[in-house]
């Protein structure tokens, strides 16, 4: 059975060369002659034909490779190992956070890979293929790609940490009003990228400190390293998380303190309004004997009187520091 449709990329590895194999080829590929790597689009009905009847694998391996979600982990069988990673998305119009999956299944001489969307950290492997630096060993293999993966994050991390910085600002100088909107989408991107690079972490650590087949010591290191720089973001991605959450807890405390400065500006208005609404309400009972009703300047002492009254009211506040 031939692989006409889904096949992505085939390449034969052999002394830091990389030959790209047709799909006509794949069915004649030995192991001693080198390394073989097939890049598949799992979407494809034949790729998932193939896998099931002519790659000779377990189904619990076809059925990871071909799954429509996944979570990253790195899983041991006897012959070789199960490896899921995610990496951000980087095609265009799409959000860093939509995180794109690789399914990789690593054999002494052969690594075959499904993916449904483009991931840019394979594109930088073919091009390190290209300039005749391809990986002889499946552990060389591995060491690029994860490399890859998380040094691609890098751009997305520090373009949320500067977006979070100019959210700071936007806080301590007040305009709480149009940060709320920027500020909830941001944490939930932070929650989404955390969400598959903690257990990403966990698949890389088991990665280097297993015993697997074909990961060399200084593979095992350069993993590691991987691994730690992976650790780092994380904990970057905590540290914006916190910082997050004590900007929204200032908008709050914004938003309240205002609340309060208003509620209070109205209590002084009341204050000042209450006593002349219970004057002028006295005054305006319909009974007879009411003083000053045939003067003809009772309305203007009246008046005065209530000014003279709100200035010493006024005054009184002022005096007790209430306003």
């Amino acid at each position: 059975m031939q692989l006409n449709t889904g096949l992505v990329y085939a390449y034969l590895f052999q002394k830091n060369q990389g030959k790209q194999l047709k799909a006509s080829e794949i069915p004649a590929w030995q192991a001693q002659e080198g390394l073989l790597w097939l890049h598949l689009d799992y979407t494809e009905p034949e790729i998932q034909s193939w896998l099931n009847e002519a790659a000779n694998l377990d189904p619990m391996i076809v059925e990871a490779l071909i799954a429509t979600e996944t979570r990253p982990r790195c899983t041991p069988f006897q012959n070789g190992f199960l490896l899921l990673l995610r990496g951000v998305n980087l095609n265009p119009e799409a959000d860093p956070e939509d995180m794109v999956s690789i399914r990789l299944w690593v054999e002494k001489d052969r690594i075959i890979s499904t993916r449904k969307r483009q991931l840019q950290s394979v594109q930088d492997l073919l091009r390190r293929i290209e300039q005749q630096q391809a990986p002889n060993t499946p552990g060389e293999f591995i060491a690029a790609l994860t490399e890859n993966l998380t040094w691609r994050m890098r751009d997305t991390i520090e373009g949320y940490e500067e977006t979070l910085a100019d959210l700071e600002e936007k806080v301590l100088s007040g305009g709480h009003d149009e940060v709320k909107n920027e500020l909830s989408t941001l944490r939930r991107h932070l929650i989404t990228l955390r969400r598959y690079l903690a257990p990403q972490r966990d698949a890389l650590t088991r990665l280097h400190t297993e015993k697997f087949i074909g990961l060399t010591e200084s593979e095992r290191l350069q993993i590691r390293e991987t691994t730690d720089r992976l650790i780092r973001y994380l904990e970057d991605l905590d540290a914006m998380r916190e910082r997050a959450m004590v900007m929204h807890e200032e908008i709050l405390s914004q938003l309240s303190e205002l609340g309060n400065q208003r509620m209070y500006l109205l209590s002084m208005i009341t204050a000042i309004f209450l006593p002349l609404g219970f004057f002028t309400g006295l005054l305006g009972i319909n009974v007879g004997g009411m003083p000053g009703a045939d003067h003809p300047y009772a309305f203007w002492w009246v008046c005065a009187g209530i000014f003279m009254f709100v200035i010493v009211l006024v005054l009184m506040i002022r005096k007790k520091r209430w306003l």
